[in-house]
């Protein structure tokens, strides 16, 4: 008989992760590095990203990591993070682009509202893709992961290069969609679109009644 294959597929506690991206003082703050030098006009360039974070995204993650711990789906972290001081191991494309997060910098840190607690993951990065530089596909596959939930920022870069690999290593993909941004709303909206053949995608609100139905079974 054949499979009836379908990304539409419920999430299942003990195979399933919830990945935050980028969620770090580097690109989550106006005084991460990202955004050192700005000029005061160049930073009104960033008003949409910060008020999405701040009234929306922070918010809607914190909610997703206390459904996620209290249905034991396990919560991990990737920051952009140097393993060297001058950042000499970056990719090329963060040399051209001047992103670098030093080893144990306070950039590094993820911001305090949705840190880890106890020993949940954290994965230092040097490319767009979680899975392009670092050994996330082998350990998502140690701790039995078949379904990945991903936010986090930015949507139409890191979030979306993960997407993209995830889905093409055989991971059963969920988009929150309200749980990520990017600098504008319409790069935001664009990126969504772009990925749906990649993944599902859910609210906060429907991803958490998910979360709490399966976790009563």
């Amino acid at each position: 008989m054949n499979k009836i294959l379908s990304r539409d597929v419920p999430l299942v506690p003990g195979y399933s992760a919830f990945l935050i991206i980028d969620i770090q003082n580097f690109s989550c703050t106006p005084e991460g590095g990202e955004f050192t030098g700005k000029s005061a006009n160049n930073m009104e360039a960033y008003e949409y990203y910060f008020q999405q974070l701040s009234s929306t995204v922070l918010p809607n993650i914190k909610r997703l990591q206390r459904a996620c711990r209290q249905a034991r789906i396990e919560v991990l972290f990737t920051v952009i993070e140097s393993l060297t001081v001058d950042g000499r191991d970056r990719g090329l494309d963060y040399k051209i682009t001047g992103f670098n997060v030093p080893k144990g910098s306070k950039d590094a840190q993820v911001i305090d509202i949705v840190k880890p607690v106890n020993d949940e993951i954290v994965i230092p990065k040097t490319s767009s893709s979680v899975f392009i530089s670092t050994n996330i596909d082998y350990l998502l596959r140690n701790l039995e992961c078949r379904h990945l939930i991903i936010a986090g920022v930015l949507t139409d870069q890191c979030v979306e290069s993960a997407v993209r690999d995830a889905c093409d290593l055989n991971y059963l993909v969920t988009v929150v969609s309200d749980a990520c941004t990017t600098f504008t709303e319409t790069r935001h909206h664009h990126s969504l679109e772009a990925v749906k053949g990649y993944c599902r995608q859910r609210t906060t609100d429907e991803l958490i009644q998910e979360i709490n139905q399966s976790n009563l079974k």
